[in-house]
């Protein structure tokens, strides 16, 4: 079985500044989430902001993050970068996050931080969280607020099609009783928690079987030897997004993680097209 892979899109970055906090309040509940923001240069390019949407277990600090910074300084554009809870620098345990808590608190981090249309750029489990962002600002009726979507190896609806239905019958019934699951990774010696509330409350968000809009274009990088998130799963998707303009790069010989200087290229290149 192979699922998005939590720390595959985390790399060791150089210092950065402190960075701020944001209060997300829910249910009676508050937690601080981390974020680094780059405002607008006057004078520079003009157009929409890039907000940064990570992946499953990783952070605002990763190497497609940091490359995206140092473009968005380069043009002059904003940029929002943070953490969902239980990740990198926020606040909050992981185990007790889910599709939906992670989905609200990026919904209150554009609303809240960013002005103008913006690109969402999303990684992984980040891919499906910007597509589920875009139907509730169009329920908001704040469609304008995008400009458009990257999508990097978009892992839509993972818990259900990458995880759940690929695991055998014993580590199900491991979930359902225990309420939670370790799944084994190399990147950890503990593994990482899969929990019952992880897998019911992403069958709420689920989106394919049912059309997806953005009302935006949507620019898709796909690597074809992704273990994790297998290039016929984004294919699924493009099927999917029939009514908005959308665009897939196969990647031949690319991984999920993308991240060599080729794959840094095509994503900055994807974003400046929509830009």
């Amino acid at each position: 079985m192979t699922a998005p892979d939590p720390q595959i899109d985390t790399v060791a970055s150089p210092p950065a500044a402190a960075p701020e906090f944001h209060v997300f309040s829910e249910n009676g509940a508050s937690v601080k989430l981390a974020y680094r923001q780059r405002p607008a240069v006057t004078g520079g390019s003009p157009g929409p902001g890039l907000v940064w949407l990570g992946g499953f277990k990783s952070d605002m600090r990763s190497s497609k993050a940091e490359r995206l910074e140092m473009w968005a300084a380069a043009e002059g554009r904003a940029m929002l970068r943070f953490d969902y809870s239980g990740h990198g620098e926020s606040d909050g345990a992981f185990e007790k996050g889910t599709i939906g808590q992670w989905m609200r608190q990026s919904l209150a981090m554009v609303r809240a931080l960013t002005t103008g249309p913006q690109i969402l750029v999303g990684s992984s489990m980040g891919g499906w969280i910007a597509l589920l962002v875009a139907r509730e600002l169009d329920r908001l009726g704040e469609a304008n607020r995008l400009a458009g979507l990257v999508l990097i190896a978009p892992a839509v609806d993972f818990t259900e099609a990458l995880i759940w239905e690929r695991l055998p019958d014993d580590v199900r019934r491991r979930i359902k009783t225990d309420g939670y699951w370790l799944r084994p990774s190399p990147y950890a010696n503990e593994g990482y928690p899969i929990t019952h509330a992880l897998i019911e409350d992403g069958r709420q968000h689920l989106l394919l079987g049912t059309e997806i809009r953005t009302h935006a274009p949507v620019h898709i990088l796909q690597g074809m030897q992704d273990p994790d998130v297998p290039w016929q799963h984004a294919m699924k998707l493009v099927e999917h997004l029939a009514h908005d303009p959308c665009t897939i790069t196969m990647i031949r010989d690319g991984n999920h993680r993308l991240s060599r200087e080729e794959d840094l290229q095509r994503l900055l290149q994807a974003v400046d097209h929509i830009a």
